[in-house]
């Protein structure tokens, strides 16, 4: 069956969608979600049965706490969990899906044979996506027949929670498979991270991994208690961040935009960390279409414009974390 990307998991005028969920941990439970709200039929397998019918319950869980927090309508739970089925075996998880989804353990040997496995069962050219934390699909796809269909989707967890997910192709990996899933995650609302390449990690874990090797080398060092560190963050930094990333932030917090952030501040921040790690020239990056992109979707000429949006939606952000106390 061939992946199309409609909002309601239906190819117009045939059944739901199905897509296979290999794997029934938190993150098999949390994907489940994803997809069934999002009305496509699901069907869960784990090589331990018993998980996986413990699953089917967590899963139903899940969508009654979105319902108790107005995220989802309560009155379609029983709707999203007659679409839920559990598969005895493989086979039996694999006919007919649309997309599989993997969330196997983080072993290279178990995750190649359980790929090999899937590539063996699956419809031909259906795409298998990995929920890998850090091992590339260049690794364990190498003697996969069908490797040109394997590629990672990284969730960020909880995934029903959390919409970023990370999409990461190996040199093998058909544009049209990587450009399918993509889709596909646009349709279950969550936000493609597409890679460009592979790289250790990934860019999420890349991300977080140097802001906290940092955090540790300030705490090691005395410079402030973890308590103050972590409110650096959930009361600075993340609170800008969860509306934009680290490179709007910087085209905005200066009238001429990113390239006079980089002027103003770049030599203050490879002095800062020139014994720590080798110096990067932000300079280059401004050459290579940074400053292009970003006054593309914020013109200098309109970044008062750009400033007082971010600040209403900190304040709307801010109104809705402090709600809890002011009633």
């Amino acid at each position: 069956m061939a992946l199309s990307a409609e909002d309601d998991g239906r190819v117009r005028g045939a059944p739901l969608q199905k897509v296979a969920i290999v794997g029934c941990g938190l993150i098999g439970q949390a994907w489940a979600v994803v997809f069934l709200r999002s009305g496509f039929r699901v069907a869960l397998f784990d090589a331990d049965h018993a998980a996986a019918l413990r699953a089917c319950s967590g899963v139903v869980d899940r969508l009654k706490e979105l319902a108790a927090h107005g995220l989802l309508n309560r009155s379609r739970i029983a709707e999203f969990a007659a679409n839920l089925e559990v598969e005895d075996g493989l086979e039996a998880a694999l006919e007919d899906a649309a997309y599989v989804q993997e969330n196997g353990p983080e072993d290279l040997g178990t995750k190649s044979a359980l790929t090999a496995e899937l590539d063996r069962h699956a419809s031909p050219d259906v795409p298998i996506g990995s929920s890998t934390s850090g091992i590339p699909a260049s690794q364990y796809s190498v003697d996969v027949p069908g490797r040109h269909r394997c590629l990672v989707v990284h969730p960020i967890n909880p995934p029903h929670l959390v919409p970023a997910v990370e999409i990461v192709p190996s040199p093998w990996t058909r544009p049209d498979v990587t450009a399918r899933v993509s889709d596909l995650m646009e349709a279950t609302q969550q936000t493609p991270i597409l890679l460009d390449k592979e790289i250790d990690g990934f860019v999420v874990n890349r991300l977080q991994g140097a802001l906290l090797s940092e955090a540790f080398r300030l705490l090691g060092q005395g410079v402030a208690s973890a308590e103050d560190i972590d409110k650096a963050v959930s009361d600075g930094l993340g609170l800008r961040w969860s509306i934009i990333g680290p490179f709007e932030t910087m085209h905005l917090n200066a009238p001429g935009g990113v390239a006079q952030y980089v002027q103003r501040y770049g030599p203050m921040y490879r002095e800062m960390f020139r014994h720590d790690m080798p110096p990067e020239d932000w300079s280059a990056a401004l050459k290579d279409g940074l400053e292009r992109g970003l006054c593309a979707r914020h013109p200098v000429s309109n970044l008062a414009q750009s400033q007082a949006d971010r600040d209403s939606a900190l304040m709307a952000l801010l109104a809705h974390r402090l709600a809890p106390r002011n009633t």
